[in-house]
């Protein structure tokens, strides 16, 4: 193993799982269900090139190039294979590494990339709108985000119950959404329209995806045309949670992580007592 590039947090025991976060986020959004997938897996939680402490890419930062960033890190940690957990963007950068043969199984919640174009456009206005807010509240995080009404304020658009967040947290996700030196630029090549996932038909390990019903950013209707696309994958509404979970509902989030990575865990025991 050689030292993983990414800034990250790697603790727990078991089989090997990667959280991937969102677009404009870091590895601390997973805060709030590590440590309930921590007590049966190993986990990696990356912040992907450009956001956090992780250095950009070189070159542009396209879907492709943090898809490959987030496989050199598995390589750097050892893992051949890992059950692999995305958020939004990381469920669309999830899924691309599944259909490379990377995962054991595969959840996503809220996965980016398979919207229609007006969906996207949409999304555009409220991701930009959303930088451009971070960016004047970023000066006075920790006091905004020190109240449920200034969480409400700073995260209401991702998450249906964002008082629930810790504030440090909070304050620390605000200053890295506005201090991304990765997000207009990945964000302009989403835009493009022009990109999907891909390989998404030969995905086949066991799938689940995950959305909230008050997802105000990416709607649950774009829930079963990754069903459509991937073979065998599960379809999950999570009642009244928004387009981030893991902040709303922690307990509830993790799992319907859990439920899909236990059959594996159950599973190879037996067979290697075979």
């Amino acid at each position: 193993m050689t030292e993983i590039a990414l800034e990250h947090r790697r603790s727990g025991e078991g089989e090997p799982l990667v959280a991937i976060h969102g677009i404009g986020s870091c590895w601390q959004v997973w805060n709030p269900v590590l440590p309930a997938l921590e007590e049966r897996h190993d986990v990696l939680a990356l912040s992907l090139p450009g956001y956090g402490e992780s250095a950009p890419v070189d070159g542009e930062p396209t879907v492709w190039a943090l898809v490959d960033a987030v496989e050199d890190a598995m390589d750097a940690a050892g893992f051949d294979t890992a059950h692999l957990v995305g958020n939004s963007m990381g469920g669309w950068i999830a899924a691309e590494l599944a259909a490379r043969g990377r995962a054991r199984t595969m959840v996503a919640t809220s996965p980016a990339g398979l919207y229609t174009a007006k969906e996207l456009a949409y999304a555009g206005r409220v991701l930009r709108s959303s930088f451009s807010a971070a960016q004047r509240l970023a000066p006075y995080a920790e006091r905004i985000t020190a109240t449920a009404a200034g969480r409400r304020l700073a995260f209401g658009l991702m998450y249906a119950r964002p008082e629930r967040l810790d504030p440090a947290d909070a304050a620390h996700a605000l200053k890295v959404f506005a201090g991304s030196p990765s997000f207009s630029a990945t964000l302009d090549w989403i835009e493009d329209g022009q990109h999907m996932p891909r390989g998404l038909h030969s995905i086949d390990c066991p799938t689940r995806i995950v959305w909230g019903t008050r997802d105000l950013l990416l709607p649950a209707r774009q829930a079963p045309r990754w069903a459509a696309h991937v073979r065998g994958a599960e379809v999950v509404r999570l009642p009244g949670l928004g387009h981030v979970p893991m902040g709303d509902d922690p307990e509830a989030t993790a799992g319907k992580i859990l439920e899909v990575t236990a059959p594996v865990r159950e599973r190879e025991p037996q067979a290697a007592a075979g």
